[in-house]
Order: structure tokens, then sequence, then C-alpha cells
């Protein structure tokens, strides 16, 4: 298809935009977008079990098998994805940006009462006054996410990385994809 490939995963902190991403290389290339979260989260925001979670993922890759852009952070799951990605977009905005934009995002979710995987929604409440608080979630795992580099070189896979740090290299990015 391209010189990055058919097989896409896309990581960075809360807030940076891997969705996003995902959507848009999704449209651009026609190939089907996996989130990882939309598999993931039960109703009531509970979270599936482990060996449950693994063979939903499995299953979704293997219906793909001309490829897939799949965004998340899961690691409990990495060693299912990363041996078939062609291309790992580490998204690596600063952390004003993320924040800002995490913050746009969940109000706007909050306003509008946007369902999320099933029946789930991000309220006020939840995001400043809760200790699952998406928010805290990012200030307390930023530097985690920095560390993503050395994480996926614990697995074994042939995927180039792609670091972008800035919307100007997104674009420049998503314009050499097309």
């Amino acid at each position: 298809m391209s010189k990055f490939g058919t097989h896409f995963v896309i990581y960075g902190p809360t807030g940076s935009g891997k969705s996003t991403l995902a959507q848009q290389i999704s449209r651009q290339t026609g190939l089907p977008h996996i989130e990882l979260d939309a598999i993931y989260w039960l109703p009531g925001w509970q979270g599936k079990p482990l060996e449950q979670y693994r063979s939903d993922i499995s299953a979704k890759l293997s219906q793909c098998p001309q490829g897939w852009i799949c965004d998340g952070n899961f690691s409990q799951v990495r060693d299912l994805i990363l041996p078939l990605a062609d291309t790992v977009i580490w998204l690596r905005p600063p952390y004003r940006a993320a924040l800002w934009r995490l913050v746009k995002r969940t109000f706007a979710r909050s306003r509008n009462r946007e369902l999320l995987w099933g029946t789930n929604r991000e309220s006020l409440r939840k995001t400043f006054f809760s200790r699952d608080s998406l928010l805290l979630f990012q200030i307390t795992h930023w530097a985690k996410y920095n560390k993503i580099g050395q994480n996926i070189n614990k697995y074994q896979h042939h995927a180039i990385v792609i670091q972008l740090h800035s919307k100007k290299e997104l674009k420049a990015f998503l314009h050499e994809l097309s």
C-alpha cells in the first residue's frame, strides 16, 4: 500500500490524539480502525477480564488480514499487536498541549453526554473530583509515555518507529502517507 505498510499501531499519552490520528489514517487508507479502548471497556467503566480481552484482540486482528490501524497503550496486549505492525507511530506532544486537549475533550463529551464504548460517559464530577480521574491519570502517568520507545523494544518486531512531536510533523506524516 505505502512505504509505511498496512499495519499501524499508535501509542501516546492520554489526550495526544491517538484515536483522531487512527481515524484520519483509516479514512486515507481504507484500512479498519481498531480502538483498544472500545474492546476493553465494559458498561460502568469496568475493564474486561485479561484473558477475554487478549482473545478479543487476537480475533479482531485476524479479521483484518489486509491491514489495520490500532490505537491504544494497553501493554497487556502489546505482544499480540507489535509483532504484526509495520509502523509504530509514537505521539509525543508537549505536556501542556496534551493536557489542554484532554480538558477540552472532556468538557465537550460531558456537555454533549457523549456515549463512549457502549454505555459509558465522561463526567465533570469523575474528571475533576474522583480518584478515577482521567486528568489525574494523565498527570501521574506522563513520564511513563516517554519510555514507550524502550518498552516496545522489549518485543520482537520489524516495525519502523515514527515519533511525532507537533501538529506540523503530524501534517507532514499524513501528507507523506497519501
